[in-house]
């Protein structure tokens, strides 16, 4: 792949996977002057499309994407194709970006395609999409930690104290995602 050197993005769509595959052209669903649109090569869920922009020289040409996805989205459900939708992009090595030029997915969902769909796009970070679990005794509670014991007279300078003083001993939180996930992938 041709890469800028700089921060690694490819100089071309043409230089990223989806369009150096074998036989690259059989997964073009629509392409016009400004988007080309792929079926993703490892799809989340039956019928996951990529839409990339041909250029990035302005915001317009990433916004684009993102209104013919969310589009499609919406024809998709209209036409009982499947019953929900998400769009989304990662931008950046940390938010899991893989392939360095611009794109969106579309990805459509399905009843029962996860256990526990609440939250959406929130289950990107482990443990952080079931905001129900991120309030104790009407207290927000920003990052999902366990609050301290407090009663509702407590001066905030006290509960911030109460966050910041180290934990007497270490604990973990059972993961039990292989239940979680059980026939995920059917």
């Amino acid at each position: 792949m041709k890469k800028i050197s700089e921060n690694n993005r490819l100089s071309s769509y043409m230089d990223a996977p989806w369009a150096k595959a074998p036989k690259a052209y059989q997964n073009i669903v629509h392409e016009d002057e400004n988007i080309i649109v792929f079926k993703d090569g490892f799809p989340v869920t039956e019928g996951h499309l990529l839409f990339v922009p041909k250029k990035v020289t302005q915001q317009l040409d990433i916004t684009r994407c993102f209104e013919l996805a969310y589009k499609w989205g919406v024809r998709g459900v209209c036409n009982y194709e499947y019953e929900a939708f998400n769009v989304g992009i990662n931008n950046g090595e940390a938010a899991g970006q893989s392939v360095m030029w611009p794109h969106v997915h579309l990805i459509p969902r399905r009843k029962g395609d996860t256990p526990n769909p609440k939250g959406g796009v929130r289950n990107v970070i482990p443990l952080k999409g079931n905001y129900d679990d991120t309030t104790e005794g009407g207290w927000e509670n920003e990052g999902g930690m366990a609050l301290p014991e407090v009663d509702d007279n407590t001066p905030r300078e006290e509960l911030d104290e109460a966050i910041r003083m180290p934990m007497q001993a270490p604990f973990v939180l059972e993961d039990n995602w292989k239940e979680r996930y059980k026939g995920y992938r059917k």
